[in-house]
């Protein structure tokens, strides 16, 4: 009889009280490394004899071969795929560093379980400082993995000679850098941008925008740092009027208050009379706009010539936030209503799609909804595999940055990975597995007065908006500085092995489709 691999085997044992071993007395100068270490690998205690998680066969030599042999089996079978890439989508989980995917694993199921993306063939690592910053922002990224340049913290679409907020430096048009999106429309495909954050936010706009600061989302930010009359055109101005904004073919997103005047709309934080919802409308007599799930869903494609999909005047709603009566898509149904409209281009296309809240989530310290922002991420991946040929279609997974998250304790294997490591503190209190090193929290989990530490279990209470421990007190946590991983499949994939800068992504994914004036597989 056929056993599952992944079969659950519970042991429901009596609990019992334990101890952990006492490592050895530090006595004598002989002895101090050894208890040194002893104190880094510490004799845990056994498992706290309450139901244990494990996958069937772990135990045996046997299963370990067996899985290794078939991993180097695949990899011998796997040849490069040499193709053009008539198609080409690259994801971007805004924060999601490698701590993050590896926590979420426990979400889907278990720590051996894998994310759509992990089963790709091809992996690499980016290192994302700016020309100015080691550890980045999501503006000067973008510029980095869309445009192929590194820039200042906080720009997009600008060289490394533009400094945030410099209003007169940004007007020099040689300092402006195209997109991959550019790229492709000038070589006759459709190019499209889908996002759970504004699509004025910064990650979507280095797909389109040319701009010093990255909260110059609508004319009166614009004002408030470079004046009336500057000659800066907003984010959501460029992204209706822009060269490259008034050419994409797909917008999906929120961030609807920065496309309406303020006199024309509740929400509205334009001042300057305008209604760019209706301009995109009235640009074209094919240019479709729909703000809820079901008007998306009731859109004919084949009758459309742009489309245009506004579904919150901020930010979508975290899914964790979300309910029956919600009428945002989710992240996969927006990827495959935008996979199935690009389609329809016999010469191709270039897409981006954004899970953005993973990394707001990480800014709040609120570990549950990153990872599951990240599990949505991840579903959404999926639909596009299954709906693209992988023989013409290079799909290309990364982050922008990293996030100051932490995954440790030594927890066993099947606990809760937003529970407790197995052990106390030196303060006699229990500490979580997840935490982060500053952020938000930081106030919630010390007292300032005793300078003591709050016991965590009485803050993390299974919500899913639970804050979870921070160190330092900041008003939002920090980026990292870590490199973040690079995933690939398709034509030319195995391209992005190994480490490099973040700004070559975009020059692989050229060469691989034959877009731009640098080195393709075409010349």
């Amino acid at each position: 009889m056929l056993r599952s691999p992944y079969l659950l085997i519970a042991f429901t044992l009596t609990l019992l009280s334990i101890s952990v071993r006492a490592a050895p007395k530090c006595e004598g100068e002989g002895n101090k490394e050894y208890c040194r270490d002893r104190l880094m690998h510490p004799d845990l205690p056994e498992p706290m004899r309450s139901t244990i998680r494990a996958v069937e066969g772990e135990e045996n030599n046997e299963y370990w071969r067996s899985q290794a042999t078939e991993f180097v089996r695949a990899k011998l079978a796997s040849q490069p795929n040499k193709n053009r890439a008539k198609n080409v989508i690259m994801f971007l989980g805004d924060g999601m560093g490698v701590t993050t995917t590896s926590a979420t694993r426990n979400v889907i199921g278990g720590e051996e379980k894998e994310l759509s993306f992990e089963r790709f063939p091809y992996t690499g690592l980016s290192k994302t400082y700016s020309v100015d910053k080691i550890v980045p922002d999501s503006a000067c990224t973008a510029t980095a993995y869309l445009c192929g340049v590194k820039a200042q913290e906080g720009t997009i679409g600008v060289t490394g000679a533009v400094p945030r907020t410099d209003c007169k430096a940004m007007l020099d048009e040689s300092t402006h850098v195209d997109s991959i999106a550019k790229w492709a429309i000038d070589a006759g495909k459709w190019a499209g941008l889908v996002t759970t954050t504004r699509v004025t936010h910064a990650s979507p706009s280095g797909v389109y925008a040319h701009i010093a600061e990255r909260d110059w989302e609508n004319d009166v930010e614009v004002s408030s740092d470079c004046g009336q009359n500057s000659g800066v055109q907003d984010i959501a101005y460029q992204l209706i009027n822009g060269e490259v904004g008034s050419k994409l073919k797909l917008i999906m997103g929120g961030g609807r208050k920065h496309f309406v005047d303020s006199t024309l709309s509740a929400e509205g934080k334009r001042a300057d009379g305008l209604n760019l919802i209706e301009e995109f409308q009235q640009a074209g007599a094919g240019n479709v706009y729909v703000s809820t799930s079901d008007e998306l869903e009731a859109v004919n494609l084949q009758e459309t010539d742009r489309l245009l999909g506004l579904f919150n005047e901020d930010h979508l709603l975290y899914h964790l936030e979300t309910n029956e009566n919600t009428t945002q898509p989710t992240l996969e149904q927006m990827t495959r209503k935008a996979i199935e409209y690009m389609n329809q281009s016999d010469e191709g296309y270039f897409l981006f799609i954004e899970g953005g809240r993973i990394d707001q989530a990480h800014h709040m310290n609120k570990a549950r909804m990153a990872l599951d922002e990240t599990v949505q991420f991840s579903n959404a991946i999926a639909a596009a595999r299954e709906l693209t040929d992988e023989e013409d279609t290079l799909i290309v997974v990364t982050a922008d940055h990293s996030h100051v998250f932490s995954y440790g304790g030594y927890p066993y294997r099947g606990n809760d990975i937003f529970g407790t490591a197995p052990v106390t503190a030196k303060d006699g209190k229990p500490y979580m597995v997840l935490s982060y090193a500053n952020g938000p929290s930081a106030a919630n989990f010390y007292t300032a007065e005793e300078l003591e530490r709050v016991d965590p279990t009485t803050r993390v209470v299974g919500a899913h908006n639970d804050e979870f421990p921070a160190g330092v007190p900041l008003i939002d946590d920090t980026h990292g500085g870590d490199d973040v991983a690079v995933y690939a499949s398709g034509p030319w994939s195995h391209l992005f092995t190994g480490v490099y800068e973040q700004n070559t992504i975009p020059h692989m994914m050229a060469y691989a489709s034959c877009l731009g004036d640098g080195l393709t597989v075409c010349n």
